[in-house]
């Protein structure tokens, strides 16, 4: 009878790995575009500091980040009247000062704000897409409350006439998958961290699923961007070890970080410091 039982468990236990490692497992097949996001270091919202005139995810940012050969990671949103901005937070308080929300105002209403005390105003994504013009690489972040349709339809449509080299990034799994399914092309990463260190607010049921890539069977992501900290995490090392997917690092503040992290990442989003490669003197 203990043996039987013991089999049964030994059954089940099986059977959880397997559920366990389908529902982490990224696209297997590595997109051959993938490749030509290698060789580059990503400027987190441009190459910005925010006590400057180029603070982040402002114009002059972008232009920064292309002068000095460095592609760009940067956020995307959509305004009340539907057009995609570009903006790190749903709320303008940390960057203009006003308690107000982007999805509740128009363009044209957000255009009077200034970003961080600088003469920039927050930039349509069209205006980054034309001041980047191709010439480096973008990481572009959809920033998805929860639906993921209005934005994925905006976005997509100004990236179709787009001609430089980019692939999109998000939290939320939906978007992945909306892009799965409409342009199965386009190189997609799932962002994640550890939600519930990080004192993130939101629903913890959600947060589990998505620290641990257990909705890769739904996106199958081309590359994981998971933050630093948290690199030794089960879910992610399978992932890099077993599956081999493409793994890229967020956010490293400093050249110790980045030194840390070489053996654990492919590709680097960077902020408050310019990266050296050991070979540079």
């Amino acid at each position: 009878m203990l043996l039987e039982i013991i089999n049964i468990i030994g059954i089940l236990l099986f059977v959880l790995i397997i559920l366990y490692l389908f529902a982490i497992m990224p696209k297997l097949h590595r997109n051959p575009e993938g490749k030509k996001l290698d060789g580059w270091l990503y400027a987190h919202r441009g190459l910005h500091d925010n006590r400057s005139e180029a603070p982040e995810n402002s114009l002059r940012a972008f232009q920064q980040a292309v002068e000095h050969g460095y592609g760009i990671e940067l956020d995307v949103q959509l305004t009340k009247d539907l057009i995609p901005v570009v903006l790190h937070d749903y709320k303008l308080k940390r960057a203009c000062k006003a308690d107000i929300k982007v999805s509740e105002h128009t363009y044209e209403e957000l255009r009077k704000y200034k970003l961080f005390r600088s003469e920039e105003r927050i930039p349509t994504f069209q205006e980054v897409l034309d001041t980047v013009n191709g010439k480096v690489p973008i990481i572009v972040e959809l920033k998805i409350p929860w639906k993921a349709d209005q934005l994925c339809t905006r976005v997509s449509d100004i990236l179709n006439r787009y001609q430089g080299l980019y692939c999109v990034e998000s939290f939320n799994t939906f978007g992945l998958i909306w892009y799965k399914k409409h342009y199965p092309k386009v190189i997609r990463g799932q962002l994640s961290t550890d939600f519930i260190r990080e004192k993130i607010a939101g629903n913890k049921f959600q947060y589990f699923l998505l620290k641990h890539l257990l909705m890769n069977f739904l996106a199958k992501p081309d590359f994981i961007a998971y933050h630093h900290v948290y690199k030794t995490g089960l879910s992610f090392t399978i992932c890099r070890k077993l599956f081999r997917v493409k793994t890229v690092a967020w956010t490293i503040q400093s050249q110790e970080e980045y030194e840390n992290n070489r053996k654990y990442y492919e590709l680097f989003i960077f902020d408050s410091f310019i990266p050296k490669e050991k070979d540079e003197t």
